[in-house]
């Protein structure tokens, strides 16, 4: 073989070499960065686990908390305190009844903490910008326990 042949295989293996290389560094990279997510997510839902349960509610597993909230809070921290979130919000205490029927009820005062003790956790700079609202709710014990 020709010195000139025997430098191009070798140029193809040193560029496949390096290929690859690269695709493992970008695999890694991903891999470290998602396992980065997944702790702090599972720290996250395990602190929230731990302040809901110290506040006298009952505590989702920390898989669930995982699977909705992940690691910033998801929906929940997305905008807490614009006005289209906090209309859904205002709306969801009501009666439960559709169109004319549907009124406001005064909403249970639990329910409410619990949503606070979450902003706490994934969100606590959203949490101030929304607590003058929710002291003006009027909350009353609602619920049976």
């Amino acid at each position: 073989m020709t010195t000139s042949l025997m430098a191009s295989r070798h140029r193809w293996i040193y560029l496949g070499a390096i290929a690859l290389l690269v695709a493992m560094l970008i695999t890694g990279l991903l891999s470290f960065s998602r396992l980065h997510a997944t702790d702090q997510a599972d720290r996250k839902a395990e602190q929230l686990a731990r302040a809901l349960s110290s506040a006298g509610y009952p505590a989702p597993t920390q898989d669930q908390i995982v699977h909705t909230l992940g690691e910033d809070g998801g929906a929940v921290c997305a905008n807490p305190s614009n006005a289209l979130t906090q209309a859904q919000w205002t709306s969801a205490m009501s009666n439960g009844a559709d169109g004319p029927g549907q009124r406001p009820v005064p909403s249970d005062r639990d329910a409410v903490r619990a949503e606070a003790i979450v902003l706490s956790v994934y969100c606590p700079g959203k949490l101030a910008g929304i607590q003058d609202r929710i002291d003006d709710l009027n909350l009353q014990d609602t619920v049976r326990k």
